[in-house]
């Protein structure tokens, strides 16, 4: 199993990260709710709210990397009825050389259990106008993501399996 993945988040980042053997800068995950009049189903509203990943597994080129998120980053998905946002940084308060802040976000389409994002927003530009398809699932307060990541511009193609749980109030 190959530890090493490639992150929407600045070159020096990632470097200081695969040179630590992090496994993960930022999950590029993508969560959802229902948005009104373009087809979305009633079930999007469960999954208004704030989440926090937990795990992520990538499978790149026969590879797979899981990747613990409670240890040396912290992320939060927040989604509302039209548009999702996400935020990662490391543990540490950018107090040494593991810093990192990432982030991004865009609309999203519903339909049933299969949910597009637009990111229009990212602080890795080359993310950004990407269009990205998942399935989801949510059971009790879980949620699981799957789908393709792919993007042309960084050579990033892979399956991303990624587990939340809601954040409570």
């Amino acid at each position: 199993m190959k530890i090493s993945r490639t992150y929407p988040v600045s070159a020096n980042a990632f470097v200081v990260f695969a040179k630590l053997g992090v496994g993960t800068v930022l999950a590029f995950t993508i969560l959802l709710s229902c948005t009104g009049g373009s087809g979305s189903d009633q079930g999007g509203a469960a999954l208004e709210g704030t989440w926090q990943l937990l795990t992520g597994t990538t499978i790149e080129k026969g590879d797979t990397v899981l990747t613990d998120y409670t240890k040396e980053l912290s992320m939060i998905k927040v989604i509302n009825k039209t548009h999702f946002a996400f935020l990662n940084h490391d543990l540490k308060h950018g107090k040494d050389t593991t810093a990192v802040f990432a982030a991004g976000g865009g609309r999203y389409e519903l339909k049933g259990d299969q949910y597009t994002e637009y990111l229009t927003y990212c602080s890795d530009r080359q993310w950004e106008g990407n269009k990205f398809m998942f399935t989801v699932k949510i059971e009790h307060d879980t949620l699981t993501q799957t789908g393709i990541e792919k993007v042309e511009a960084t050579g990033v193609n892979r399956m991303n399996v990624e587990k939340y749980v809601r954040v409570k109030d």
